[in-house]
């Protein structure tokens, strides 16, 4: 009777202590606000609760080149805050190896809108999505046991997934919900545009009237609030013979989706050029000369397309003066998101 006496006090015990262990796990909750008259988010926050804690773990791994196999290519390399996380002046992304990929790297800006991820809709999970890079031969190059491995040398990792998931335990489910806090959390809602839709500003006329010719023209695939519907469309662009991507047509094996790629926002477009999925236009006057004369009509361009979109020269220059509204300056230099070093508040919420 000792014997099984002293089993069950040790019973007791051990329970009574992952019961304690898990009381004491008390990380410090974010708050995500969505701005005024946008519609609620997809991200599912329950499975993910944000928190102080997760996010500075995410930003640390989204910042740290360890996670690429020769420690040269961190997630920031290719999406480049004052970029609106995209890359800057480069058509291509850049690999390990000195390697190129296949496409332009897409900003990342408010993700928890968003059900697909990658120009083809390939991922459609934002808990997925750092695998694709992490993992493809000719961006980061490394593989997830390799990545676990390395993180697990860190003690200060292992502080890091403590006070983010309550023990040391590493693991993938782990490491990518961690990058998703940081990444969910970037927001771009406060652009001069945004602030004219609150009342706090008002257009000049170029931008009004640009604003205007942008609602009769270009509205139907860029939607407001996010200047994308988030569709795969064909927009009459050609083959690159040398990439051969056809986009979404990859993923569902339809010929009917050939040269379809996933609509971009158009919110801080200043700033990320150039544009399209491989990079092809280098400013914005090529994107309009694009619409408006060199796009190849074929039987699966988009019905909004079929017949180009007519610009005059007037209306470009009116277009381009509201396109530069959208631009988010707050975002683009908002300390929280830039390297760790800066500390964020118990009650981080978004700065509008």
């Amino acid at each position: 009777m000792k014997i099984f006496s002293t089993i069950f006090i040790l019973i007791v015990l051990i329970f009574s202590g992952i019961a304690w262990t898990n009381n004491s796990f008390k990380p410090t909750p974010l708050q995500f606000i969505v701005p005024k008259g946008w519609p609620q988010t997809v991200y599912d926050f329950k499975n993910n609760s944000l928190t102080k804690e997760g996010f500075e773990l995410g930003r640390k791994l989204f910042y740290d080149e360890r996670l690429s196999k020769d420690s040269t290519i961190s997630c920031a390399s290719c999406h480049q805050q004052f970029a609106a996380f995209a890359t800057y002046d480069h058509n291509l992304s850049h690999g390990i190896n000195n390697s190129l990929t296949t496409r332009n790297a897409p900003a990342l800006q408010n993700l928890a809108w968003q059900k697909d991820f990658m120009w083809d809709g390939g991922i459609n999970h934002l808990d997925m999505q750092p695998i694709t890079p992490i993992t493809a031969d000719n961006e980061m190059g490394e593989t997830l046991q390799s990545v676990i491995v390395k993180l697990n040398r860190s003690k200060e990792y292992k502080a890091m997934f403590k006070a983010a998931f309550g023990d040391e335990t590493i693991n993938t489910q782990r490491l990518t919900k961690a990058i998703s806090q940081y990444v969910v959390l970037l927001v771009s809602s406060n652009s001069k545009y945004d602030k004219v839709m609150r009342g706090e500003a008002a257009f000049i006329l170029p931008e009004q009237l640009g604003y205007d010719i942008f609602k009769q023209k270009c509205i139907s695939c860029h939607k407001e609030p996010f200047f994308t519907d988030f569709s795969f469309r064909n927009n009459g662009i050609t083959t690159d013979t040398t990439l051969n991507d056809f986009g979404r047509m990859k993923i569902t094996r339809d010929k009917n989706d050939s040269l379809k790629f996933k609509i971009p926002s158009l919110r801080n477009v200043a700033v990320t050029a150039p544009y399209g999925h491989d990079g092809r236009f280098f400013s914005l006057m090529n994107v309009f000369d694009h619409y408006r004369k060199n796009m190849k009509v074929i039987s699966n361009t988009d019905s909004l397309l079929q017949h180009k979109i007519p610009l005059s020269n007037f209306e470009i220059g009116q277009l381009t003066a509201f396109l530069y509204t959208l631009t988010d300056s707050s975002f683009l230099s908002n300390k929280m998101f830039a390297p760790p070093g800066y500390d964020i508040t118990p009650n981080f919420i978004h700065n509008h």
